[in-house]
């Protein structure tokens, strides 16, 4: 019975390694007491059993993270959960063919392919990852600045497999001390140079940057919900709707020219909250222009542009403002919210959109854009030196979707500003430290104003990308080729 109580344990950690409530050192030690279980039992019974504590468990961790309603959200999460025992399996099958500390190999190997096939296929990107529960971290953080996500994925599962494998030779020292000391000296190397990179961090010329919040007495949720509904607008809900969205409009040119006068150089609004029908954007953006030329700013608009008389009718957008220039780049949403939001928005081209100016190489994504690396990895590959990123979430996700484009920020090496409706806004510099930071949903004032980098630093992972990931996809390849010569 007591390997029983492995697996218990282990899905009790499975709890806290993501969803509602992280707790970073549990996404370590769940691993462990997995591979411990998996080891001693049969294997299909064991990964079987397996997929059910992650399954129960999964199933509290992403209630409200996973927004869909009835049967659909236990459907999701128990297909979610069929992939990640897809690790535990490989290293279960082949394990016992692979000699000594390479065995320990396996595991954070195909944990790296997992993640990296589902950052590539899956509508919702890099979700999930192991990775983000560390954000705290900030000397294993910098690991993402070389090797993404996946390096410090990888390092996380190599714990739990060498940790069992240490276990299952009772720790006597003797058997197990060179590969601990290879493990501990490899995380230690990567502990000492992401410690020693931000010790040597160079203070950077700063800009003033702040962010506009959502007035919540102008336009309720209810309002923009039905605003998209499929049915046409009346003519009396069209005309409440044009004089909400002018209030709107006023409410965030006033905010800002407020903020303008108090020093700031770059103001940047909420995903879709500004809304505006098709036929009025063209004077309103006029104004957000009269006023960026007077007030010598650059204004990023997060704005909802309604289309009306398409099904997919609405412009997620975000529009940048040259005080000297004018309209500079109006930028659409890559990757919508699968869903609801998928369904009503225009496409996009998928290109993005860089502007230099005096506060260095201005770039942008819109909330959900930030899940997906390989994708924000254009940007940092172009040299961008500010991302401003308009956003919006919900209480459930503030935390780790905020952690999300954290992340983002040291791979490719810019500064980041992410104003968010609802949820948490924050400035943080190319090595993922936060200068600022507002919870919408207990800011008293809903504006933040930090001073941010106005230049960004080189990276590996935004010149070379997913290098790591396709390391760990040859190295697993050539497990499996190695367990399938050695029962030949």
């Amino acid at each position: 019975m007591i390997q029983f109580g492995w697996l218990f344990i282990g899905g009790f950690f499975r709890l806290f390694d993501f969803g509602k409530k992280i707790v970073p050192l549990a996404a370590w030690l769940s691993p462990v007491f997995f591979l411990h279980f998996a080891h001693g039992i049969d294997p299909l019974a064991g990964i079987s059993l397996i997929w059910l504590a992650i399954l129960t468990a999964a199933f509290w961790a992403y209630r409200d993270v996973i927004p869909v309603p009835g049967i659909a959200y236990p459907l999701i999460v128990a297909l979610l959960s069929l992939t990640w025992i897809l690790p535990y399996l490989a290293d279960r099958l082949l394990y016992a063919r692979i000699p000594g500390f390479l065995s320990t190999l396996i595991f954070p190997s195909a944990w790296v392919v997992l993640e990296f096939i589902t950052a590539r296929i899956s509508p919702f990107g890099t979700w999930g990852s192991v990775a983000y529960t560390q954000h705290g971290n900030r000397s294993l953080v910098q690991l993402a600045s070389v090797t993404g996500l996946w390096g410090i994925s990888f390092l996380m599962a190599w714990f739990g497999s060498t940790t069992n494998w240490a276990w299952e030779h009772q720790f006597n020292r003797l058997a197990i001390q060179n590969g601990v000391i290879a493990y501990a000296m490899i995380w230690g190397i990567v502990m000492l140079g992401g410690g020693a990179r931000l010790a040597f961090a160079k203070s950077k010329e700063t800009v003033r940057v702040a962010t506009i919040g959502w007035p919540e007495n102008i336009l309720k949720k209810d309002a923009i919900t039905r605003l998209f509904a499929s049915e046409p607008l009346t003519a009396v809900g069209r005309e409440d709707l044009q004089g909400s969205f002018s209030r709107l409009q006023d409410y965030f040119l006033e905010e800002s020219r407020r903020e303008a006068l108090a020093g700031a150089k770059i103001i940047v609004w909420p995903e879709a909250n500004l809304g505006v029908f098709k036929n009025d954007e063209a004077l309103f953006i006029k104004r957000a222009e009269n006023l960026a030329r007077e007030q010598r700013i650059f204004v990023l608009m997060g704005m909802a542009t309604v289309v009306e008389g398409n099904p997919t009718r609405l412009e997620n957008k975000s529009i940048l403002i040259d005080p000297g220039k004018g309209t500079v780049f109006s930028y659409l949403k890559k990757n919508p919210v699968p869903g609801w939001e998928a369904q009503i928005s225009v496409k996009s081209d998928g290109q993005i959109h860089l502007h230099d100016s005096e506060y260095g190489r201005l770039s942008t994504a819109i909330c959900f854009d930030m899940d997906f690396p390989h994708f924000i990895q254009k940007i940092g590959k172009s040299g961008t030196d500010i991302l401003l990123v308009p956003a919006s979430d919900w209480e459930t996700i503030k935390y780790v979707h905020h952690v999300m484009a954290v992340f983002r920020a040291v791979e490719n090496g810019t500064s980041l500003v992410r104003a968010t409706r609802w949820g948490l806004s924050v400035a943080a510099d190319a090595f993922g430290r936060s200068l600022a930071i507002k919870d919408s949903f207990s800011a008293a004032q809903d504006v933040m104003v930090a001073q941010v980098p106005m230049r960004g630093v080189s990276t590996l992972y935004a010149h070379i990308g997913d290098w790591f990931a396709w390391v760990s996809a040859l190295g697993l390849l050539g497990f499996v080729i190695w367990g399938i010569h050695n029962i030949i």
